[in-house]
């Protein structure tokens, strides 16, 4: 991965290039025109990993510059600041590296530090080693946890040391209200906090019913920590999500509850299992719970990881009147409009910049059925 150069004054160039690219490469399925949400120029990224580099008594922030002709090729950058990431992080960075200079049980065998901040300035650090981490690591630790005003947690093989709490709450402000979001350590969030306030104020409007239209349903697959749950349940009369992972889950749950949404749903189970009881064809005693056949369900909303959807969740997704694909990766997204396409049309199209100065676009899609 090569390190991006941030040039605030670069940026409205870099954007409208991806525009002019993501416009021309979905032209064909005639989409209406696409509405681009600009990121901060700097600063934006709530979260960052670095390797510390070792080098006789010095240790720095490090990443690598890799040799796209020979990917084995990469020289070590030192980083002194980064500003991609947050200004929380950028001054956590210096304190830090002074603190492991400073201890020789917090710097010995460390190889790795994740920063996890929020836009009120909530920092939780992970220091990574290839050590166990004992007692005397512990109680410097803490001592790190006050000077750096944030929270530590340390790992290692088969460790995991949490010493205050392991995530951050991160509050988003969209269409006039505030939306609180527990953010767990070593799972997935949003990174760029202002792109995602942009995506949820987007997926609100072009959900909202018409004025007189009674709400219908919304089954969400994929739904993390129920980051868009919570900003549409309003949007609708009920709302059913799914997700795999165990700790994203019960974050969701708990910002269900620590947002007063009392018409959504979280059930742990992969996208493939819900697709099956969703069409009838086998539902387990987890899916019978659910009761599927009560809900009324007009809209899915899909944001899948960059693998896109599969043939049958498509072909699950494409049953519904009103499809949201978020999607972070445009090539699986326009294999998937291939399909969706053929039954749906696009209403709503857009491009959410959560990573300047890269090739990489998240984008937002709003399908119709067709007649």
């Amino acid at each position: 991965m090569s390190v991006p150069v941030v040039d605030p004054a670069l940026y409205p160039q870099q954007l409208e290039a991806k525009r002019q690219r993501i416009t021309a490469q979905f032209a064909r399925f005639e989409p209406p025109a696409l509405e681009l949400f600009a990121s901060p120029a700097s600063h934006y990224r709530m979260r960052a990993e670095f390797r510390i580099w070792h080098q006789d008594d010095d240790l720095f922030y490090a990443m690598f510059d890799v040799d796209p002709e020979d990917p084995k090729r990469r020289e070590v950058i030192r980083l002194e600041r980064f500003d991609v990431a947050s200004a929380k992080i950028n001054a956590l960075m210096p304190k830090l590296r002074e603190a492991l200079l400073a201890s020789e049980t917090l710097r010995r065998r460390i190889f790795q530090v994740e920063f996890l901040t929020t836009l009120e300035g909530e920092a939780l650090v992970t220091l990574i080693y290839h050590r166990a981490l004992d007692e005397a690591w512990e109680r410097e630790a803490r001592v790190l946890e006050e000077t750096l005003e944030a929270r530590i947690i340390g790992r290692s093989r088969k460790q995991r040391l949490v010493l205050s709490e392991e995530y951050v709450t991160e509050y988003l402000e969209v269409a006039g209200n505030r939306f609180s979001y527990r953010q767990i350590e070593n799972s997935f969030t949003q990174p760029n906090a202002r792109i995602a306030e942009c995506m949820l104020g987007w997926a609100r409007e072009v959900t909202r019913p018409a004025e007189g239209e009674a709400k219908r349903d919304l089954v969400e697959f994929y739904c993390g920590n129920g980051h868009f749950t919570i900003a549409l349940a309003d949007n609708f009369r009920r709302v059913l999500g799914t997700e795999i992972s165990r700790t994203s889950v019960a974050a969701a749950q708990h910002n269900l509850a620590d947002n007063g949404i009392d018409n959504a749903v979280i059930a742990r189970m992969s996208s493939e299992e819900f697709s099956t009881a969703l069409s009838g064809a086998r539902r387990g005693r987890r899916a019978e719970a659910l009761g599927l056949d009560d809900y009324d369900f007009s809209t899915v909303l899909v944001d899948p990881p960059r693998a896109g959807l599969d043939d049958e969740s498509c072909a699950q997704v494409a049953r519904f009147d009103s499809i949201v694909y978020i999607s972070c990766n445009p090539e699986t997204l326009e294999a998937n409009l291939e399909r969706l396409c053929i039954t749906h049309r696009i209403e709503r199209f857009a491009l959410f910049d959560q990573f300047p100065y890269t090739h990489h676009c998240e984008c937002g899609v709003l399908l119709q059925r067709r007649g």
